[in-house]
């Protein structure tokens, strides 16, 4: 069996066309704000190919997508603050990956649904963090989004609400939540690898996924500058807002599941 006929006996053409749009808008999201992209697909991927595969696919998928972006964030991300929330993630992906692995997929896929709602309405709410960054409240942070990111790919609200919430410029707190997803993506990739939840099987996915999130990357970073973030923030909210209604476990009814 070739490399692609693997995913389609898998999948049907019409899923794999749903998870590759899916990808294209997560990946607009992302690579115009540096986050919400998997916040996007996680809830509707999962409903199409289920969470077991929709976490590892867009972990490669956003990890290969954004590779572009890696040379601008380390030159102006702040490495050392950085690398401390991503020594509190590699303490919870793990964490987070044995879960994935082990609860019931539908399970998963309820929590999903409901952490991306309770993380929209922390980013709705304008809730940020105007104190001193310091090393415990880094790595604390880096913790909690490293345990939503093992699960789920979903690590990045708790790290967007305290960058956003201090007083680096959005270019600069842009690039510490880029370099800091680069760098988790690592740690998510070995947990994943460890736990049995990446396989080769994955790969045909990846192969047939990428191009539209490169895509949707591609468009977001061009309307980075030209763009009103305002406008856009609203428009990432309302789109993640209809992911997390659409994925939760009570609409399958509506998709024939």
């Amino acid at each position: 069996m070739s490399f692609f006929a693997e995913a389609f006996a898998a999948h049907s053409p019409a899923s794999l066309a749903l998870v590759a749009a899916f990808a294209c808008v997560a990946g607009m999201a992302r690579g115009f704000s540096g986050f919400g992209g998997a916040m996007i697909f996680m809830p509707l991927a999962s409903l199409v190919i289920g969470p077991r595969v929709a976490a590892p696919l867009l972990m490669l998928v956003d990890f290969i997508g954004t590779l572009p972006t890696v040379p601008s964030a380390f030159r102006l991300g702040e490495k050392r603050k950085v690398l401390l929330m991503v020594a509190g993630a590699s303490i919870s992906v793990p964490a987070g990956a044995a879960m994935l692995a082990r609860l019931d997929p539908l399970v998963v896929r309820w929590a999903i649904s409901v952490i991306v709602v309770l993380l929209l309405l922390l980013l709705v709410s304008g809730a940020r963090y105007r104190g001193r960054l310091t090393a415990p409240l880094l790595v604390g942070t880096g913790t909690v989004a490293g345990f939503f990111g093992g699960l789920a790919q979903i690590a990045g609200p708790p790290v967007v609400a305290l960058w956003l919430g201090s007083d680096r410029e959005h270019h600069i707190a842009r690039a510490n939540i880029m370099l800091f997803f680069t760098l988790s993506g690592i740690v998510s990739f070995l947990s994943y690898t460890a736990g049995g939840l990446l396989d080769l099987s994955v790969l045909p996915l990846v192969a047939i996924v990428e191009p539209a999130y490169l895509l949707g990357v591609i468009i977001g970073m061009r309307l980075f500058p030209l763009a009103r973030p305002e406008v856009f923030r609203v428009v990432a909210y309302l789109l993640i807002a209809v992911a997390a209604i659409t994925g939760l476990p009570a609409t399958d009814a509506l998709f024939g599941r």
